[in-house]
């Protein structure tokens, strides 16, 4: 494992758990696993835990519409079960409101929730609500899985393809959409579905496995961090964009590999598989009802890499991922910088 310490939300993190003590049946260390797996006494299973608040995107305007705030913050958890390919149970809520919250808007959260659980085949098995000056949504998902194999972020190797589960860069279009204050991309469109549906397939055939939440090129920095080497980017950026996504960065003039850079991302997978099992796992793939988006290899050299405009360039993903803070949200200095992050090698 390399360091981890250039990025400053995991400082934050490693700070909060040097006070406690680790939990002996805990399976999964610090920053290794999507959801936390915990051994069920007496069986050949864990429970998969998650927790994810909804609060700083509200606050900021990022969701306006209650169904959406709804939706994200039961998909989160959800989508951190699917990247440890649990089966759900289910969730338990904390819904923290304004004192004078109108019934409407309480009503179109609950049936975002509600939404999102009937999408995700699970249920709301209780939580609790409370007033505050400024809203937060806390959803708890709880899952089952196997203890063999465990599926987490670590166990890559050098010559496994990586893959996604779908197109990446929506969660980078509302965002800049509501940065530029346009309709590109409207908010009602942002529906994105954890990948529960492909866990039957990634039990079988992945190595390791990450949701992007946080964007791709951050999550990709992550598995890196985590497992000593390096992610080279071999397809067209084009050809791993949502449509959507690179229609937006074109209409404003972006690089269209700005939509991959996060931090607010989506819930598609990035797993990596053994080269040798690449047309096994993608047929399997099919045949449950889904289509990998074959996005580049594993390397031993550390380091994320990118072909751009037909030129390899290396990305500071450790910049991409501290610079959101470092600009204070300021969109057209964050657009600067990202130009920054992106070092073309040299031609031989």
């Amino acid at each position: 494992m390399i360091v981890v310490n250039k990025i400053r939300e995991l400082n934050a993190i490693d700070n909060w758990v040097r006070h406690f003590t680790r939990a002996p049946h805990q399976w999964n260390v610090v920053h290794q696993s999507d959801a936390e797996l915990v051994a069920l006494p007496g069986t050949d299973r864990l429970l998969a835990i998650t927790i994810d608040t909804v609060a700083e995107e509200i606050v900021t305007g990022l969701y306006r519409e209650p169904f959406t705030m709804g939706w994200v913050a039961v998909m989160a958890s959800l989508s951190d079960l699917a990247a440890v390919a649990a089966d759900p149970l289910g969730l338990v809520v904390s819904v923290v409101l304004e004192p004078g919250r109108d019934d409407s808007f309480r009503t179109a959260l609950a049936q975002g929730m509600a939404a999102a659980c009937d999408a995700g085949g699970t249920f709301l098995l209780g939580g609790d609500t409370n007033t505050a000056i400024s809203p937060s949504l806390t959803t708890c998902a709880i899952g089952i899985v196997s203890r063999r194999p465990v599926l987490n972020r670590v166990g890559c190797r050098p010559g496994d393809t990586v893959f996604l589960s779908g197109p990446a860069g929506a969660g980078s279009a509302l965002a800049l959409s509501r940065f530029l204050h346009s309709e590109g991309f409207p908010e009602g469109s942002y529906r994105p579905v954890a990948r529960l549906n492909v866990r039957q397939t990634i039990r079988r055939f992945a190595t390791a496995c990450m949701d992007t939440s946080d964007g791709l090129l951050p999550t990709l920095d992550q598995l890196m961090r985590l497992n000593g080497m390096g992610f080279r980017i071999t397809q067209d950026v084009a050809h791993i964009l949502d449509r959507r996504a690179l229609r937006l960065a074109v209409e404003a003039d972006l690089p269209p590999w700005f939509m991959l850079a996060g931090p607010h991302g989506e819930f598609e997978l990035v797993l990596t598989v053994p080269q040798g099992l690449t047309e096994h796992f993608m047929a399997e793939a099919r045949s449950a009802g889904w289509e990998p988006v074959m996005t580049g290899t594993v390397t031993e050299e550390i380091g994320v890499k990118m072909a751009i405009d037909g030129r390899q360039c290396a990305v500071d993903t450790a910049g991409v991922r501290n610079l959101f803070d470092e600009v204070s949200g300021d969109i057209s200095r964050y657009a600067r910088g990202l130009a920054a992050m992106l070092v073309p090698e040299p031609e031989v």
